[in-house]
């Protein structure tokens, strides 16, 4: 299986940097966007498995950047990245759509386990597309 495609979104560049290289070394292919604008720009050029989208940052947030993705690239998974303090805006995303939430400071195990298990939801979802169409009424 290919390695998974994955979207890292923080506007803490720091953060991202080291997130990017972590992820990397666990065998994924990783690339950052310092903004939800930037993350939709990526989004148009090439397709990701998983986009890992911080919930807070100026300009355009993550809940704004989760509708757009999820409006133009639907088979997209969205991990979200939320401060302790915000877990209801989590939640909230979840129902916008979100695969899921990991709390920061997140612990890299889980955040590497959630994105597999995305990657898996997503490539489960296109198979059945293909074998039952949008329709969901197979191929007599």
């Amino acid at each position: 299986m290919e390695k998974a495609r994955v979207l890292l979104v923080d506007d803490e560049t720091e953060f991202l940097q080291s997130l990017v290289k972590v992820l990397g070394r666990r065998g994924l292919e990783v690339e950052g966007a310092t903004s939800g604008q930037e993350a939709l720009e990526r989004l148009e050029k090439s397709p990701f498995d998983v986009v890992v989208l911080d919930l807070m940052m100026p300009g355009m947030d993550g809940l704004e950047t989760l509708k757009r993705i999820k409006t133009s690239w639907p088979e997209t998974e969205v991990i979200l990245l939320t401060a302790v303090g915000s877990v209801e805006k989590g939640l909230q995303g979840m129902r916008g759509g979100a695969f899921d939430y990991v709390l920061k400071p997140m612990d890299v195990e889980e955040l590497v386990e959630k994105i597999k298990e995305a990657r898996e939801r997503k490539w489960l979802q296109m198979e059945a597309l293909m074998e039952w169409g949008p329709e969901g009424k197979g191929s007599d």
